[in-house]
């Protein structure tokens, strides 16, 4: 590795970020340089759609059940590419909420999307990272080469099922401390990072400021609208009228947001911490889909090239702080991938709450202007299972508009203690 650092030194005295990069990448043995930037084993992502993210209880899109949500995307991930359902050879769906992490409505959205009985689905709960997780699954089952093309969604709705009764488990937990962490309240573990690591009250809500910021920027651009997939539904009012409506933007923006209106706010867990509604992620509803396949498959059919999978990494974290999963998380995916921090174009780390984005970022030294170039969930809201999967949809978005090469990253915090990342290049035009 000294010897390759040296060699791009002498080739290139001025510093070829790029270079230095391939190097890297060819030293560390990573996924790119062991098949070649082109590898027709790479798994790639083809496109991506998502609904509007609405708020949970409250927004337009309250009333629609989740199959809906789903469907709306999954149809519209393969019309926009002209694919046949057929093709598919396996779907995984992320989801947290629904009973049995949602299988019974998985599958009815796949019906609903006119999908055929033979193109099996499943889906998973690994909690917040839900609908990334389908992604690195069905990358896995090309990787084995149990499928050519997958397609990996995500979807929650908040507002019909909520977080409440964790389940049937062991009188032994309150004996077992690790085990008895897992059931502390997410808000509690926020307050947890922020005493333990040093995260004031001011930082936390001068993130929440720039995301609002951000994301409103995003919004008044048009940046979201490729993404986003309108969903014409029906919504209930308080005197129980009905009426259609259709969602096509985001509800959680607040353009007017101010850090004097933040620091109003009370902490919304102990009465002494520095949590906030304003400075943490929103309950909200919305599904995303991702279309993966494996390159040769891909291009054979003539399908687009939006990104490629470099690396990813799950690990694990002490339960009573699990938002800083994603500064032991990234260091790992982007070890697997032969890269560095600096290699790196954007980071999309899920706002779970400021308090654990802060310490993440600046643990892992990552230039604030890198992360969440149009905002995260504190504005745009999370819903549980979907997020992962709109975080990959927003990010190769937003890497295709940089107009060249490009890596970004994808991570977030899991609830009961663990964290998840993953690499993405895109190969520019």
């Amino acid at each position: 590795m000294h010897r390759l650092k040296l060699i791009s030194g002498h080739l290139c005295p001025g510093g070829s970020a790029e270079l230095s990069r391939d190097l890297r990448r060819a030293a560390c043995g990573s996924a790119a340089a062991a098949g070649g930037r082109d590898s027709p084993e790479d798994v790639v992502v083809v496109h991506g759609r998502r609904t509007a993210i609405g708020r949970a209880k409250r927004g337009a899109l309250k009333d629609t059940t989740p199959d809906e949500l789903l469907s709306a995307v999954m149809t519209a991930v393969l019309t926009d590419v002209g694919l046949s359902p057929d093709r598919l050879g396996d779907v995984c769906v992320g989801n947290v909420l629904q009973p049995g992490a949602g299988a019974l409505m998985a599958r009815v959205a796949h019906f609903l999307s006119g999908f055929p009985e033979s193109v099996p689905v499943y889906t998973v709960n690994r909690q917040c990272s839900s609908g990334l997780q389908a992604l690195l699954n069905v990358a896995g089952s090309i990787r084995s080469g149990t499928v050519e093309l997958g397609l990996a969604c995500g979807v929650e709705s908040m507002s019909l099922r909520s977080v409440g009764n964790p389940g049937d488990l062991s009188s032994r937990l309150s004996d077992v401390e690790k085990a008895r962490d897992c059931v502390i309240p997410m808000g509690i573990t926020s307050e947890n990072v922020a005493e333990r690591f040093g995260v004031s009250r001011e930082k936390q809500d001068a993130f929440a400021l720039s995301s609002q910021h951000k994301a409103a920027r995003a919004q008044s651009l048009g940046l979201f609208d490729p993404e986003i997939v309108p969903v014409t539904t029906r919504l209930v009012d308080a005197d129980g009228t009905e009426r259609p409506v259709t969602v096509s933007r985001d509800e959680g923006v607040r353009p007017g947001t101010t850090l004097a209106g933040l620091a109003k706010l009370r902490p919304a867990f102990t009465p002494d911490g520095s949590t906030t509604a304003g400075n943490s992620s929103q309950v909200s509803d919305g599904a995303a889909a991702v279309l993966v396949g494996r390159r040769a498959a891909v291009e054979a059919l003539g399908l687009p090239v939006l990104g490629v999978l470099r690396a990813s990494a799950v690990v694990g974290v002490p339960p009573d702080v699990m938002g800083i999963g994603p500064a032991a998380a990234i260091p790992v995916a982007l070890e697997r991938a032969g890269l560095t921090v600096d290699d790196i174009d954007v980071f999309e780390i899920n706002e779970a709450f400021a308090s654990q984005a802060v310490y993440c970022v600046e643990k892992l030294g990552i230039p604030m202007e890198k992360v969440n170039p149009n905002g995260g969930a504190i504005a745009l809201g999370h819903p549980l299972g979907c997020t992962g999967a709109r975080q990959v949809v927003t990010l190769l978005n937003e890497l295709r508009r940089r107009g060249r090469r490009a890596f970004g990253v994808v991570s977030m915090c899991i609830g009961t203690g663990m964290g998840a990342a993953a690499v993405f290049e895109h190969p520019g035009p």
